[in-house]
């Protein structure tokens, strides 16, 4: 017998600020954010966090955040591993504003989140690029947003990509993130 998802509940911001641990929510279901990231994952992180306040200094229009909640609707939440935003951002507690490129480091029990369910809802929410990690490959995915959909723009393991946004342009070097 398959699950109808009408027999879900369909949780909102208001449950989600509730909650105690760490969730994220999208369109409505939420998702455990558990077990915390290892070892691998948040050295990876600290190094694109490094890379990025480098990459951006002279960019005053342009700031990295490592993970805060992102309310994209009322029941959708989440908490992206890594992003960058140019221009304005409006929101303090949760930010409100759409990220220009998001960073998601995969791990065993994100994966398949990260690759599909996120996907989608970053495509769908306009983020200009998204960028898939993977510890166990050492690949990044770069992803841009052409027309409403994403299009490999990279698969990269060890070079430097260009990132072009509105308000500037900053290469990232991946090589220094394993």
């Amino acid at each position: 017998m398959a699950l109808v998802l009408v027999d879900l509940p369909h949780y909102t911001y208001d449950d989600y600020v509730e909650w105690e641990g760490k969730w994220e929510l999208i369109d409505g279901i939420a998702y455990a954010m558990a077990p915390s990231p290892g070892f691998e994952h948040q050295s990876i992180s600290q190094c694109l966090a490094a890379e990025l306040h480098n990459a951006l200094k002279a960019c005053r229009h342009c700031k990295a955040l490592l993970p805060i909640d992102w309310q994209i609707s009322d029941d959708t939440i989440v908490q992206p591993d890594n992003m960058v935003f140019c221009g304005e951002i409006r929101g303090n507690k949760k930010l409100l504003t759409t990220p220009s490129i998001i960073f998601e480091i995969l791990s065993p029990s994100t994966s398949h989140k990260d690759r599909s369910v996120k996907y989608r809802l970053y495509e769908a929410a306009g983020v200009e690029y998204y960028v898939i990690i993977s510890p166990s490959t050492k690949v990044s995915e770069i992803y841009k947003l052409h027309e409403g959909h994403y299009l490999l723009e990279m698969e990269n393991e060890k070079e430097r990509f260009g990132f072009e946004l509105p308000e500037c342009h900053f290469e990232l070097d991946f090589a220094t993130l394993f």
